[in-house]
């Protein structure tokens, strides 16, 4: 038997297809809600939850892998293999765009591509760090 997040984690991954993230509190709340409505995700936003809210990025690592999503973030420190390391991650996708409408684009290609492919489900990107910016097709780092 293990923890609760990793026994209901299959039963939660099986009952939408919508691709499940962890949005940490650097994207914007226009943004998360662009995630929800438009792209059907299924988005934990930390702002929403009063004790993730300052929590280290460390630990919103740990907890989008015990909750079985993929961790959504415009922070760099997330691509550093030495703290983040790339076997235990549980999908990481660094977005960099000048402002929101560039950040909703690289998003709707993400969401077409990487988080919406036949057959996917649970973690797509489990193992995988992106990096998505303006003009190039999302590409591992």
């Amino acid at each position: 038997m293990g923890t609760l997040s990793s026994e209901l984690r299959p039963i939660a991954s099986g009952l939408t297809g919508a691709p499940r993230v962890y949005v940490d509190a650097n994207v914007p709340a226009g943004i998360v809600g662009l995630m929800r409505q438009e792209l059907g995700w299924d988005v934990l936003y930390v702002l929403e939850h009063d004790d993730l809210r300052r929590a280290s990025d460390e630990v919103h690592f740990r907890r989008a892998q015990e909750f079985g999503r993929t961790l959504i973030t415009l922070d760099y420190d997330f691509l550093d293999d030495r703290r983040f390391p790339r076997d235990a991650s549980p999908g990481v996708v660094v977005c960099s765009a000048p402002d929101e409408p560039g950040l909703a684009r690289l998003l709707r290609t993400l969401s077409r591509g990487a988080l919406r492919p036949p057959l996917a489900t649970g973690q797509p990107l489990r193992g995988r760090k992106l990096e998505l910016v303006p003009g190039a097709d999302p590409r591992d780092v």
